[in-house]
């Protein structure tokens, strides 16, 4: 049952730090000292002889244990997931600061099989749980508060029951787990190691996806061709890539007899999958209402016959290209939460403080934003590649706000701490939205107040329509992949059938676009990922509404959602504001208040 931290990777981050201030870095001496700390060996020696005597303990004997045994068994467990989550947070953020570095590569690595291999032997566990019959389980529940207590995370690991493996095979899987993990890390060094020219610069990715946001029309038309070319020449490493990690799913999904190749990611979403669909739908539904709308208006802002794929992210000509100081993206999002409840305020404030984020740009750095819970003794820290732009205060509230959750969060503990996914978006989004209200509200003109409800509108496009896109793409990659080896070619058509629908009429496809898919990290790293940035906004926005129309007492009601973690389903999470993602109707109310800014925008036309 070991649960091992993963960073929530987010979606389009922007991507030089002169004159943006004192950026922070991260002191990872919370979790050690460095890669020889004395602590460090303690606790991999303690991990090897923990999971041995662990499954001396326990093998074969689940179903012998009476109530407080098996309190005390699980208990064992999550101290176990404690210090192999703090062993491979530790080497995981090391890596991600300097992917390019051998070093700290092979300690990542090294980290990896040492933990695979030490906890290989409690694969039983969770196999022996869902071999106990309903009513037994039910009893021991009902017999001790505290093992009920736990009742959510054995509910989430019975839901695998009808895919479970032999013993035998289980470990095997779990053994192999090793392989996969070494074609996500070609992928990311694959990505971190691109080199790209643009007007005689030379770039990283994040560099040059930066310029797509630049407001000279043929700086940004220069980065696209550019990221096209190299794509390009390395296409034949990403097709192989998707391949590998594609296939693996499908044959592992196989054996597991799992329906859909999306099945794993709803399960451990703890999501139905007619909640997904209709929230696809609704999406696709709206898309003319909204992404289409919305860019044939952007078209005419830009005086523009025709849009061009390089003009997706461009300022508004009436965008003041501002570059916004570390020091004031901190106080503004500081200003934003404290003003929606003081409390808010002083559970960022430690993040500023002590060396909880990494803000700058740097060779090697792993592209992107996450917030990273590490374990539930520790805190989180936070990755950005902030560079000064408008959109970047947003990624800061939004990590800040994935950060604050899983403080909250944490005193349910390693095991039921940590949020599903499609829930794990809801406090960043709501963090973001609290800073977009805060800002718009202090707007110092209608051409302000234009520029950023627009900026708004695309950061709500590219978080709900383009996801969406980008989860049928990958629903159409693996149904495809299950008929046959995909060659470039295949993937770039795929990618290319998703995207005119999700942007609409306005737009051009310059050719070499269709190997955009190659740098999602999403697709490599977490399957299907990709919703959860669609469910987290679409439940946000009713949230938001909720919170507009009833102010008082909401605060409380939205630490207490926090506060649960894991430990609740959606359903009951958000049941005490009236809303329930279940119900089709639910995911218009988040759409019409998109629909809503771009009527404002419209209305500002006239």
């Amino acid at each position: 049952m070991t649960h091992l931290p993963r960073p929530a990777f987010d979606a389009n981050p922007s991507s030089g730090s002169e004159g943006l201030g004192n950026l922070p870095e991260w002191d990872l001496s919370d979790l050690y000292a460095s890669e020889d700390a004395p602590e460090l060996k303690r606790d991999m020696d303690w991990l090897k002889e923990a999971c041995t005597t662990f499954a001396a303990d326990y093998e074969g004997k689940l179903n012998t244990l009476d109530a407080a045994a098996l309190l005390k068994c699980i208990e064992r467990d999550e101290a176990i997931s404690a210090i192999a989550g703090r062993i491979m947070s530790f080497a995981g953020l090391r890596y991600y600061q300097l992917t390019t570095d051998g070093g700290r590569t092979k300690f990542l690595s090294d980290c990896q099989e040492k933990v695979t291999t030490y906890t290989t032997p409690l694969v039983f566990f969770t196999l022996e749980l869902n071999r106990l019959e309903d009513d037994h389980l039910a009893g021991l529940l009902a017999e001790d508060q505290k093992l009920a207590r736990y009742k959510p995370v054995l509910d989430r690991i019975r839901a695998m029951k009808p895919h479970q493996l032999s013993d035998e095979m289980e470990k095997f899987l779990h053994d192999m787990g090793v392989v996969g993990d070494a074609w996500e890390r070609l992928f990311d060094e694959t990505i971190a190691g691109l080199s790209f020219e643009v007007d005689g610069e030379e770039l990283n990715i994040e560099g040059t996806l930066n310029l797509l946001t630049e407001q000279d029309r043929s700086k940004r038309e220069a980065a696209s061709r550019e990221l096209a070319r190299v794509f390009g020449e390395n296409i034949r490493t990403f097709a192989r890539v998707h391949n590998t990690s594609a296939k693996e799913k499908e044959v592992i999904d196989r054996w597991r007899g799992m329906p859909t190749a999306q099945t794993g990611r709803h399960l451990s979403n703890d999501v139905e999958p007619e909640v997904v669909e209709a929230l696809r739908d609704a999406v696709v539904a709206a898309c003319p209402r909204l992404s289409h709308r919305y860019y044939e208006l952007k078209r005419k802002w830009l005086g523009l016959e025709r849009m061009q794929v390089w003009d997706r992210n461009a300022p508004l000509p009436m965008e003041d290209t501002k570059t916004v100081t570390w020091d004031a993206a901190r106080q503004t999002v500081m200003d934003a939460y404290t003003a929606f409840d003081p409390r808010m305020g002083e559970l960022a404030k430690p993040f500023f403080d002590r060396g909880w984020i990494d803000a700058g740009v740097k060779p090697g750095k792993a592209p992107g934003a996450f917030a990273h819970p590490t374990v539930t003794d520790v805190h989180p820290y936070v990755m950005l590649n902030y560079l000064g732009k408008p959109r970047d205060v947003m990624t800061l509230a939004h990590e800040l706000g994935h950060g604050v959750h899983q403080v909250l969060a944490a005193d349910q503990g390693e095991l039921l701490s940590s949020t599903p996914l499609t829930l794990a978006e809801t406090a960043s989004v709501f963090g973001e939205m609290l800073t977009f209200r805060k800002m718009l509200d202090s707007a110092a003109s209608d051409a302000e107040r234009k520029v950023m409800l627009a900026g708004k509108v695309e950061d709500m496009i590219n978080t709900v329509v383009r996801q969406i896109a980008f989860y049928d793409f990958e629903c159409k990659l693996h149904a495809a992949r299950r008929e046959g080896e995909l060659t470039p070619e295949d993937i770039n058509a795929l990618w290319m059938s998703v995207q005119a629908q999700s942007l609409g009429p306005a737009f051009d496809f310059m050719e070499g676009y269709e190997t955009f898919w190659a740098y999602i990290p999403h697709f490599v790293h977490s399957p299907f990922y990709v919703y959860a940035y669609a469910f987290g906004d679409g439940l946000v926005n009713a949230l938001y509404a909720v919170y507009e129309d009833s102010p008082e007492g909401f605060e409380d009601k939205y630490f207490e959602m926090l506060k649960a973690g894991g430990s609740k389903h959606h359903k009951a999470l958000l049941a005490p504001f009236g809303l329930d993602a279940s119900d089709p109707k639910f995911w218009d109310k988040g759409l019409s208040m998109i629909e809503g800014f771009i009527d404002e925008l419209e209305a500002m036309e006239g």
